[in-house]
């Protein structure tokens, strides 16, 4: 999962960086509204967090642009500010969730993973595909009630795969929801991944193939019958 952090402060931002890095999520930090605009319209995150007291303008214009510029990723606020009119007005200018600092590393995870999941719409901390399950939470994947052990990589592609289930990824997503934009790689190391996933899901699986390619859109993560019936197309 990657997320945008826009917080002016760079002892905060480290700190906000470091722990949600920790807790194994992508992080792109900015200091001022007007990157993370830039940012928000260029690329794709899983969340955006934003403090309300930024230093080129204010919290609510950011969101404000944000959901101007027809971007659905969601937000939560992380501010300073604790008062249930600043919370009101958040949530009315498009913001869907709100913590005050200080903040836990845990809670705030999880609030993040929760975001994630809804926007993906899955209420679950797990997505199951045929005999696939992914802990979101967790980090951790079974297959027929067998652990599969991923590394890092592996793992944050198969996420996005199951995240999006039954819909094509191309590998710039990919590239964008791993890397991040500052370190990206060639696309073709998201093929190497691909097959690495294919392959340990396959040994697991007794041959089973979950992870399909349609041409000229991308790869996609579907059950075994319907890969199948996709393969036989």
């Amino acid at each position: 999962m990657r997320i945008l952090v826009v917080e002016p402060d760079a002892v905060m931002r480290n700190r906000i960086e470091l722990s949600m890095r920790a807790e194994g999520f992508n992080v792109e930090a900015v200091a001022d509204g007007d990157d993370a605009l830039d940012l928000a319209r260029s690329f794709e995150f899983s969340v955006i967090v934003t403090e309300l007291n930024l230093t080129d303008l204010h919290g609510f214009d950011l969101i404000k642009k944000i959901r101007g510029a027809k971007v659905k990723t969601p937000i939560l606020v992380l501010s300073t500010v604790d008062s249930t009119d600043a919370k009101v007005s958040a949530f009315g200018h498009g913001a869907d969730d709100y913590v005050v600092k200080p903040f836990h590393r845990s809670e705030l995870a999880a609030r993040l993973r929760a975001l994630v999941r809804r926007s993906s719409g899955h209420a679950d901390r797990n997505v199951r595909v045929g005999g696939l399950t992914i802990d979101l939470d967790g980090k951790t994947v079974e297959l027929d009630g067998s652990r599969v052990d991923l590394t890092a990589k592996e793992y944050a592609v198969l996420e996005l795969l199951a995240l999006r289930q039954g819909r094509p990824i191309p590998k710039e997503t990919f590239l964008d929801h791993v890397y991040g934009h500052m370190d990206e790689p060639i696309s073709k190391v998201i093929d190497v991944y691909i097959c690495r996933l294919r392959k340990k899901l396959s040994v697991t699986s007794s041959g089973e193939s979950y992870i399909g390619t349609l041409r000229g859109r991308g790869y996609v993560l579907r059950e075994p019958e319907q890969e199948q019936r996709l393969l036989a197309a």
